[in-house]
């Protein structure tokens, strides 16, 4: 019985069509900047993003320290919310990789507010205080939330005042605009690179892509080699990278509309509390009854052929992706049923 995988949509396995694209892949040696599908993939990558020039690098985390490294120097300071990838699942990289230091804000849900964004900006030259060198921006959000178009062009207005450089971690862009039933275009428009990720519900088995400014991309292929992220015959990944951007980020709003299905199937049980409005992209959240036995519903969900993970904060996270079905959250939400009632 194959697995019913919940877990997030990094666990999403290549479609047929991906797995025949990697086997015809046609290759040549990247670092020299002759692989033909690499160059087909990062120039429909920055025209669809609607940047100057794209970079296809190994991971999200990758794309995201590549952008601090590029955009910064050593002692900036980066302007981030709290509850962000780059400050929480990062490792800390950006202390390690780039010297900069991270002045967090107080999120509202993954919004950061415009005003508090200003009132962090680092103005004058006191030989006192550091640089501020980056805003980061995070659409759609960690947990699952997409901020809206006006507060990315509020923060876009105060960032060109001031100078300073803003970078999306757009891990899951692609489901913001789906969300907001808008071009990524509209989102990305706001800020002067972006990382996107092509191996979570777009379905590619590894790969992400930083686009921006074509001065800035070709600082980052130099970045990108210095910290041993130089591709040789990689056409091979990114052939299903294409099919990522053309074909499945056409289809997100089926996972959308299976998480809204499961959220809704999970507020029927009783004691469960999903907050419904939080369901914009793949994601659904929600905290069990007071007195459930994580440790069996685990085990007993894993027993059943479905993985999850536990409570994170206090609630469980389930995320729906292109292998995850109407008939897979009915068993699942039976199995959770099953357990809460005793």
């Amino acid at each position: 019985m194959p697995w019913i995988d919940l877990r997030s949509d990094t666990v999403t396995q290549p479609t047929p069509a991906m797995r025949q694209a990697m086997a015809t892949a046609e290759v040549g040696d990247d670092v020299y900047q002759d692989d033909p599908t690499v160059i087909q993939l990062e120039r429909l990558a920055a025209d669809m993003l609607g940047k100057e020039d794209a970079l296809f690098v190994p991971t999200g985390v990758f794309g995201n320290q590549l952008a601090v490294f590029t955009h910064c120097r050593r002692g900036d300071e980066v302007i981030a919310g709290d509850d962000s990838h780059l400050v929480w699942h990062e490792n800390g990289a950006a202390a390690v990789i780039s010297g900069v230091q991270l002045r967090t804000i107080a999120s509202r849900q993954g919004l950061l507010e415009p005003s508090e964004i200003a009132s962090r900006i680092r103005v004058g030259e006191d030989i006192h205080i550091p640089r501020t060198g980056l805003i980061c921006l995070e659409n759609a959000h960690g947990n699952g939330r997409v901020i809206p178009l006006a507060t990315m062009e509020a923060t876009a207005g105060i960032a060109r005042e001031h100078g300073v450089p803003i970078h999306l971690d757009g891990a899951r862009v692609f489901n913001a605009a789906t969300y907001l039933g808008c071009d990524v275009k509209a989102i990305t428009q706001h800020v002067d690179t972006v990382m996107c990720c092509l191996s979570k519900g777009l379905a590619a088995p590894v790969g992400s892509i930083l686009a921006g400014p074509a001065a800035f991309i070709k600082r980052a292929r130099y970045n990108r080699k210095l910290l041993g992220g130089g591709w040789r015959q990689a056409g091979v990944i990114a052939a299903p990278g294409i099919l990522a951007l053309t074909e499945m980020t056409q289809r997100l709003d089926v996972d959308h509309d299976n998480a809204t299905y499961l959220a809704q199937q999970l507020a029927e049980v009783p004691g469960i509390e999903v907050d419904m409005e939080d369901v914009h992209i793949n994601m659904v959240w929600f905290a069990l009854p007071d007195g459930v036995d994580v440790p069996r519903l685990m085990k007993t969900l894993e027993a059943a052929g479905i993985r999850a993970n536990g409570a994170y904060g206090g609630k469980m996270r389930l995320v729906t992706h292109w292998q995850i079905d109407r008939e897979a959250i009915d068993r699942t939400v039976s199995v959770i049923r099953s357990v809460v009632a005793g």
